[in-house]
Order: C-alpha cells, then sequence, then structure tokens
C-alpha cells in the first residue's frame, strides 16, 4: 500500500507539523490533489497526494510533528478504509515536542472494559542485519551517544523510535558502574525562579523556533561587523513622487523608498559582486544571481521572500513582486521556492520610526542590509545651513568573506547611487 510520507518542503526544513488534513479516512483521492497541509520552518505549504485511489488511514493527527521522510498517511484502493477507521491515526501535537515517533494508538472503548493488550517484541534482526529506525531516532543516538544496534524497536515493524533511543539512554545512565566516582562538577546556581501566574506561556511558532536556532548559529558561527551610511535622500524621495505620478497616471501601482533601495542595491552588486558571496569553510562562493531577500513581519514570525534577478528587474516590477510576495508572506501563502537562493537580504524598520538598527546575517548569505527612517537633519552647503532628508542604512558582514574595506566601497557605491536617483533606472 503506497506511503505518503512527510516531504522536504525547504532546503532547513528538518520535520513538519501536520496544520490539517483536508481529506478524510475513506475519501476518494486523485494523483496530484492537496490532501493536507503542512507547517514547516517557513510557510504552510500544501500537499500533493503522489498516486490515485482512497486514503486507507492517517498515520499523523493535525498537530504531530513528524521528521522528513516518515509515513503520514498510507493510499491504497479502498480495501482498507473501514478498518484502518478504527485505528485512529497517532496524535503528537507539536507543543509536546513528540514526531511521529509515537507508536500507541487507542481503540474506542467498549461498553465493557477488555484487558489490555500487550503488544508483542519485534523479532532481533539476524546478524549484520541494519535495524530500521527513524531519521529522528538517528540522530538523538548520536546526539545522546547510544549504540542505535543495541536498542529494541517498538515502532510499527520494530522501528526504532526516538522514544526508545531516550529509553535506552535512560537506562544506561540508571544501570550502576563499577568505576571509580567521577569528579563532582562546579555547582552552578539555579536560576531564580519567576512565580507562577505572574505570565504567560506564548508557544513559539515553527518559524519562531527555526528563525531563534538559524539566527543564534548566524551570530555563534560568523563574525559581524557593522558600518553605518548616511545616505541624503532629499533628490531620491522628490524623484519617487514623480515616479509615482507617471505610474498612477497609467494606471500602475505606486514605488516605495524600499523598492527604490532594493533596486539600487542590486544594481550596486552587479556593478561590485564582492559582497554578493557566500563563505564556504576553504574558499567563497561568488554568487552569480542578484537574488534579494526581503524582510517580511507576519504573525507567525519573520519570513524572507526573494526577488531573483532583481538587477534585472524594473523599479515597478520590483515593486509590484515586493508587495505580492508580502502579501502572501502574511497569509501564509508563499511556495518554498519562493523563500529559497537569496544572496543578500534587506531589512527595512523606517516605516516604524526607528532611525538606525542592525541586523544579524541570514545564513548562508554573508551580508544584511539593515534601512531605518529617513529624518531632517540640518547640513552645511555652501556655507547656508540647510535641510536635507536623511537615511541611514547599516551594513553588517561576514567578516570572514567580506573585510571592511569591501563592505565600505560597497556602502559608499550605494551612497552615491542613491544619491543621484536617475542612475536607478537607467
Amino acid at each position: 500500500m503506497p506511503e505518503i510520507t512527510m516531504p522536504r518542503l525547504s532546503d532547513t526544513m528538518e520535520d513538519g507539523v501536520i496544520a490539517s488534513w483536508l481529506k478524510k479516512v475513506g475519501d476518494p483521492v486523485a494523483r496530484g490533489e492537496v490532501i493536507a497541509e503542512i507547517e514547516t520552518d517557513k510557510a504552510l505549504m500544501e500537499l500533493e497526494a503522489y498516486d490515485d485511489g482512497v486514503l486507507e488511514q492517517i498515520l499523523a493527527d493535525a498537530g504531530a510533528r513528524v521528521p522528513i521522510g516518515e509515513p503520514i498517511a498510507l493510499v491504497g484502493d479502498g480495501s482498507g478504509a473501514a478498518s484502518a477507521t478504527s485505528a485512529p491515526a497517532v496524535g503528537n501535537p507539536a507543543a509536546t515536542g513528540g514526531a511521529a515517533d509515537s507508536a500507541a494508538a487507542v481503540a474506542p472503548a467498549p461498553s465493557t472494559p477488555a484487558p489490555a493488550s500487550v503488544p508483542e517484541p519485534a523479532p532481533a534482526p539476524a546478524a549484520g542485519e541494519r535495524r530500521k529506525s527513524s531519521p529522528l531516532a538517528r540522530k538523538v543516538a548520536r546526539e545522546l551517544g547510544v549504540d542505535i544496534a543495541t536498542v529494541t524497536g517498538t515502532g510499527p515493524g520494530g522501528r526504532i523510535t526516538r522514544n526508545d533511543v531516550e529509553s535506552a539512554s535512560r537506562t544506561a545512565v540508571s544501570a550502576p558502574v563499577a568505576t571509580a566516582p567521577a569528579a563532582s562538577p562546579p555547582v552552578t546556581p539555579a536560576p531564580t525562579a519567576v512565580p507562577s501566574g505572574e505570565y504567560d506561556e506564548i508557544p513559539l511558532t515553527r518559524i519562531q523556533q527555526v528563525s531563534a536556532t538559524r539566527l543564534t548559529e548566524s551570530k555563534q558561527q560568523a563574525p559581524h561587523i557593522y558600518l553605518t551610511s548616511a545616505i541624503d535622500v532629499t533628490e531620491l524621495l522628490a524623484f519617487r513622487v514623480q515616479i509615482n505620478a507617471t505610474l498612477e497616471a497609467a494606471g500602475k501601482g505606486k514605488v516605495s523608498v524600499n523598492d527604490l533601495l532594493v533596486k539600487a542595491v542590486a544594481s550596486t552588486l552587479r556593478t561590485d559582486p564582492a559582497v554578493n558571496v557566500s563563505f564556504a569553510g576553504d574558499k567563497l562562493l561568488q554568487h552569480k544571481g542578484i537574488h534579494l531577500g526581503i524582510a517580511v513581519a507576519t504573525p507567525a514570525g519573520l519570513l524572507v521572500p526573494v526577488i531573483r534577478d532583481a538587477d534585472r528587474k524594473s523599479v515597478s516590477e520590483i515593486a509590484a513582486q515586493s508587495r505580492d510576495l508580502a502579501g502572501r508572506a502574511r497569509d501564509r501563502k508563499l511556495r518554498a521556492e519562493e523563500m529559497q537562493g537569496g544572496t543578500f537580504t534587506i531589512s527595512n524598520l523606517g516605516m516604524f520610526g526607528i532611525e538606525q538598527f542592525t541586523a544579524v546575517i541570514n545564513p548562508p548569505e554573508s551580508a544584511i542590509l539593515a534601512v531605518g527612517g529617513a529624518s531632517d537633519e540640518l547640513r552645511l552647503e555652501d556655507g547656508e545651513v540647510v535641510s536635507r532628508k536623511i537615511l541611514r542604512v547599516t551594513l553588517s558582514a561576514d567578516h570572514r568573506a567580506i573585510d571592511g574595506a569591501i563592505a565600505a566601497k560597497f556602502l559608499q557605491q550605494l551612497k552615491d547611487l542613491a544619491e543621484h536617483p536617475l542612475r536607478i533606472v537607467t
């Protein structure tokens, strides 16, 4: 009977959460038909059926977190659908951290209590035979130092699950060991507990969890350097008014300051691609395409859709694509490929009144530009004090791939381009 497994829907995905099933057991399904929604580390994605047939069994309930490659449903000819309905799917709520490794199934309670049945242990594999185990179980075994060949599996068909590995680890720890006691580790003061009832627990979304992990790794692994440049955008703002008047007369959508900056950054990277790189151990990867990520705040967390080949697009094309991507990001309707392959990211908080900030690099990229809001400042020009609109941008760069001089040159070129806006569109 064909299995439907948890697919890899993004380049950083390790597991997914079943957001909802759009089909129920016994429903006919067609190849390519959407049968469920999967919450990944980046978006809410649609899961399509692999084959024609009948949904025989759901192996992971809505809310279950399942590792990539683990079965979540069975599709057959319909002959097993009736029996499948009597065996509910495993309900592994994402909040508990349990994935598809739980193997317990609860049958409907009869009118007269029936004695609990004890599952027979799976036969031990023959010598040299590879034990079946889930990817998550193997990962946990490595982390806990457990030899997975010594673990007895309790999952379907004797599959070794995460619970089996953790149980084996606890057994090993609790077993008496005839060795000299190790030296006691230094005592670390326990953190002061917050009195219960004085806070509300707010579970992190999957996107927030993955962002926390990736950005922590970015700060720990990539030595960040920060350079700030003050750009006089007086002419740029006036130029934007002219462009929007023309676009409005033509019945087209307006462009924002951020759209103009995206185009300016793309043009600068095309002129000098030294910042359009990724660090790869003993080498740098200089990207041929200029694919700019645009940070978008959503209720579920920060998403970064990508405008591909931004240097080849007009400002109005960038504006239209930015609006479309940002809207679908907030609605969790982005496709996985629309959030992959970025080579440089722009994060703009100017609309919130932020004048200047630093951003954390989005790996595997080597740089991110933080954009503040424009504000009035007095400047001395030809011996006279004048008011100008000044916007500050801060470049965060991975010092392993981009040294200070390269980063400074990039900002210098970007400043020159933004202060002469006609060059952005020519």
